[in-house]
């Protein structure tokens, strides 16, 4: 079963409220861009091949932010609704009539939520009570090991 690999370290700010203290982090291997996606969804039993499935994601992609950038906002049942957020400079503006959104605006943000509605619950506190973590060292360690026992054995 897949986990979650995390790591910790000590927050070593001494002006920081939780100086000395001990938090954990997660670790990511790698970033799976669209075509891997795709050959991820169709090595599950998709009657789609590959270059069907990204097409189609591909698509999705831009018409996703066709919809944002026309304030809608997109929910991907069982996964969760994507929606642009704005991002306002320091202090705002002082009178309605000096806010001009080109230069009152910092920018524009897509933020995600995830659904909670499913039986896949993704909301944080569901993800955290189904993850199974291992923490770095120990994987490097798991990965050692089993490169030894390949080294071990014999040649046919």
């Amino acid at each position: 079963m897949a986990k979650v690999i995390y790591d910790m370290y000590k927050d070593n700010n001494v002006s920081s409220k939780s100086y000395g203290h001990v938090f954990g982090r997660l670790v990511h291997i790698e970033t799976v861009d669209t075509k891997k996606l795709s050959r991820h969804i169709m090595e599950h039993g998709s009657p789609y091949t590959e270059d069907i499935v990204l097409g189609v994601l591909t698509k999705a992609e831009g018409c996703i932010l066709e919809m944002l950038l026309e304030s809608k906002k997109v929910k991907i049942t069982g996964l969760g609704t994507l929606y642009l957020m704005a991002e306002n400079k320091k202090g705002g503006e002082l009178k309605i009539e000096d806010f001009n959104p080109k230069t009152s605006l910092k920018g524009l943000h897509i933020r995600f939520l995830p659904d909670s509605t499913t039986e896949d619950n993704l909301t944080s506190r569901e993800m955290l009570a189904k993850a199974q973590f291992i923490h770095v060292d120990e994987l490097v360690r798991e990965k050692a090991i089993h490169r030894e026992e390949e080294e071990e054995e014999p040649e046919p």
